[in-house]
């Protein structure tokens, strides 16, 4: 009785490792497998939310923005404008303000580089709501700005107006969309829930793409300012977008008229150097003032751009709090430049109590580049230093250890 259960024993735990091991391989390959899948889903995840939390870089959207947005001149009986536009789709078509080409014999289109100006047809426009689409044909397939109309921004979104202010294209200034929904009345047009901006405004950014800085996407058409250009008005594509369309469908390029007078187009070029140059000068410290570096920069011709990078720029104006201009001369033309001197003093905060005046001597030679009037070089002398208390901190700084 006891060998056979001495042979059973053996026998018994046999069939249990057995089962146990069968068990273990079991759970060991059930485990395996969901630990598996679950890392390989982790890694999807991972990989899809790096694609959609990735943000464009700046650079890369000015950059391509500015391949898309042109200057506009337009041409009446009795009157001139300027004003831009930007390509919205392969066709060569550009969406702009109506108030720009109002009363218009002669519209012409110069590129952003400045190396190619063409006379552009007018599609259709609607006073009431300031939107207007031109045709012009040497511009079919040559890309167009990303749009998508069911975007909504938000109010605190940063944006990018891009345009050509005083005729000075590929000027971009930064802010954010400080209100919407505002309406008014101007001549002969009527706005509607408008995007309130903090980007600068002048004569010649209407019709100008807004970008949203997040995206890279169109949102709106610059249309108006406040008097001194510091608040700005912005039609939201969604509202005109699919007017522009079907403008843009049913056109036919056999009915539309591009023959144009070009002696009219070089009266328009023919301002005067002295009074662009000054204008540029006092634009370029401007600029500054705002701290909106962007469109200080590219005021800059490409040599002084080669010196320093927009970050080198733009970390020795930030300096700068405040800058005064004294006085400016300039010197008679040398043919298509001119030598502006300017004398500015530049306020710098030394530290708490101390605010410290640099006197400044800059020497501005202002001049064509591609067509358009860049500051070619830039040299700045330092004068001399004086330095003042901060009244105002002191006495908040005196009232503050009595108390």
């Amino acid at each position: 009785m006891f060998k056979k259960n001495q042979k059973a024993l053996p026998i018994s735990l046999s069939v249990v490792i057995l089962i146990l091991g069968t068990l273990a391989i079991f759970i060991y390959y059930n485990y395996w497998e969901d630990d598996v899948l679950a890392t390989e889903s982790g890694i999807v995840n991972v990989v899809e939310n790096e694609e959609d939390n990735e943000m464009k870089d700046l650079q890369t959207i000015i950059h391509e923005a500015e391949k898309y947005v042109v200057q506009i001149e337009a041409i009446g009986s009795s009157s001139e404008s300027e004003g831009s536009g930007f390509l919205f789709n392969d066709k060569g078509d550009i969406v702009t303000n109506a108030h720009v080409v109002d009363d218009a014999t002669d519209i012409f289109v110069k590129t952003s580089d400045g190396t190619s100006t063409y006379p552009a047809a007018l599609i259709d426009m609607n006073e009431k709501k300031d939107v207007a689409v031109l045709r012009v044909p040497q511009l079919k397939n040559q890309g167009s700005v990303e749009i998508d109309p069911n975007f909504e921004p938000n109010i605190g979104d940063e944006i990018i107006a891009v345009g050509s202010p005083h005729g000075y294209s590929g000027t971009f200034t930064d802010g954010i969309i400080s209100a919407k929904n505002r309406s008014f009345s101007v001549n002969n047009s009527e706005y509607e829930n408008l995007y309130q901006i903090s980007a600068s405004i002048l004569q010649g950014n209407s019709g100008g793409p807004l970008i949203h800085k997040e995206t890279g996407l169109i949102i709106g058409i610059n249309a108006a300012a406040s008097k001194d250009g510091n608040i700005g008005f912005t039609i939201p594509i969604s509202q005109v977008y699919d007017l522009m369309q079907m403008w843009s469908d049913v056109a036919d390029d056999e009915e539309l008229s591009f023959e144009v007078d070009p002696t009219l187009h070089q009266t328009v070029e023919s301002n005067s150097l002295k009074n662009d140059a000054e204008y540029i000068v006092n634009y370029y410290y401007d600029t500054l003032n705002v701290r909106d570096y962007f469109a200080a920069y590219s005021l800059l011709g490409s040599e002084e751009q080669i010196k320093r990078t927009y970050q080198d720029f733009r970390d020795l104006s930030v300096k700068s709090i405040e800058i005064k201009i004294q006085d400016i001369e300039l010197d008679n033309p040398n043919g298509d430049s001119i030598k502006v001197t300017a004398y500015a003093d530049h306020s710098i905060r030394k530290d708490e109590k101390i605010l410290e005046t640099h006197h400044y001597k800059s020497v501005f030679n202002v001049g064509y580049e591609n067509d358009q009037l860049k500051i070619l070089s830039l040299d700045r002398e330092l004068l001399s230093k004086t330095e003042e208390e901060i009244e105002i901190e002191a006495e908040e700084e005196e009232s503050g250890s009595n108390s």
